[in-house]
């Protein structure tokens, strides 16, 4: 995450929180089960 937060001129808590937010919206309850959406989605 710091690599990411980096690479965009971001602070690691920004990330962190648009992090916390997309995993919200999409319904899930940890990172791993977002990507897991988001994969059957099509969007990765």
């Amino acid at each position: 995450m710091a690599d990411v937060a980096r690479d965009l001129h971001l602070s690691a808590g920004t990330v962190r929180d648009h992090l916390s937010t997309a995993i919200q919206k999409l319904g899930a309850r940890t990172r791993a089960e977002a990507v897991e959406i988001a994969e059957g989605k099509g969007w990765l």
